[in-house]
């Protein structure tokens, strides 16, 4: 099974939420699709970024990336929700290493 990641910048928590909840509907989100392996925090250049490294399903590589995608826009959409976000970026593991998809 293909390894990807979705890497979502937070901007910013909507009212009521707790930080907690945002990585909380990031992997509620992925799950409901995919097995998620991991799941991290970090800040990069003093803004917040969750990544989730999942996997897909194995199909053709186009079929893949697709449903990667797919599965991060549905992510992407549980996450502001709760919270605004910047910059998605999904990655796929090619021989060792993270290449946009």
């Amino acid at each position: 099974m293909p390894s990807f990641r979705a890497v979502l910048q937070i901007t910013g928590l909507r009212p009521g939420n707790p930080p907690e909840r945002v990585m909380q509907a990031a992997q509620e989100a992925l799950a409901s699709r995919h097995l998620v392996e991991a799941t991290s925090l970090d800040i990069v250049r003093g803004v917040p970024q969750i990544t989730l490294r999942f996997l897909v399903e194995g199909a053709s590589d186009d079929d893949e990336a697709a449903l990667a995608r797919e599965s991060a826009y549905a992510m992407h959409d549980a996450v502001e929700e709760v919270a605004t976000t910047g910059v998605l970026r999904v990655l796929r593991r090619r021989r060792g290493k993270w290449l946009p998809v």
